[in-house]
């Protein structure tokens, strides 16, 4: 929301300031704010230089200072938004399992494609390798051959926001073709490696 400042909040050199609001967990809170510094700034730059700063518009024929618009917001607090807007604790299946998600943008997350082998063992971790090198091209990755089962991969890779995980199986090495999970959806959808670029690129909007 916008909360516009009193007047005894204002500056003395602005003639209005806006707050950006965001409802945090602890109640609203700026997020960013926009303030109205007139001609303060340059007006002082001139008077102190000695040099006329003001914009001649050609059409009027007239000299003036301009105004400056300040938007103030930072890096850390708007992450920290991204982060509180994305996260969930979702229920999933019947057995009331509870799943963490980070529900980021996919040009906010930090691993856009994470690719998993389903066994250690070679020839798979081979194939896998050179997708993962293929993928490593275009987008940041990441690439997990860990014990375990796929599901707590998946899981790991939900938490941290990944979009995207692509599952190397053994029928890989017949059929040419990989399963990519979608992380919202948790839907699975099996693709040819020689389209997966392409499959990637259109699920992931960039």
């Amino acid at each position: 929301r916008l909360r516009d400042h009193e007047p005894s909040e204002l500056s003395h050199y602005s003639k209005a300031t806006a707050d950006v609001e965001y409802l945090y967990p602890w109640g609203w809170g700026e997020l960013e704010g926009i303030a109205n510094r007139t001609d303060y700034d340059l007006r002082q730059h001139m008077e102190h230089s000695g040099k006329d700063l003001r914009y001649y518009d050609e059409e009027s024929g007239t000299r003036f200072l301009p105004y400056v618009i300040e938007p103030a917001v930072g890096v850390d607090r708007a992450s920290l938004v991204f982060l509180f807007d994305a996260y969930a604790e979702e229920q999933v299946g019947d057995k009331n399992d509870t799943r963490v998600v980070l529900h980021l943008h996919p040009e906010l997350a930090p691993i856009k494609v994470a690719v998993m082998p389903l066994s250690k063992k070679e020839p798979l971790t081979n194939l896998a390798h050179d997708i993962h090198h293929t993928i490593r091209k275009h987008w940041m990755t990441q690439y997990d051959e860990t014990g375990g089962a796929i599901g707590k991969r998946y899981r790991r890779q939900d938490e941290i926001g990944t979009p995207l995980c692509v599952t190397v199986d053994f029928d890989s090495l017949e059929d040419h073709a990989v399963t990519i999970r979608e992380r919202d959806s948790m839907a699975q959808v099996r693709v040819p490696i020689a389209e997966l670029v392409p499959a990637l690129r259109e699920k992931l909007g960039f």
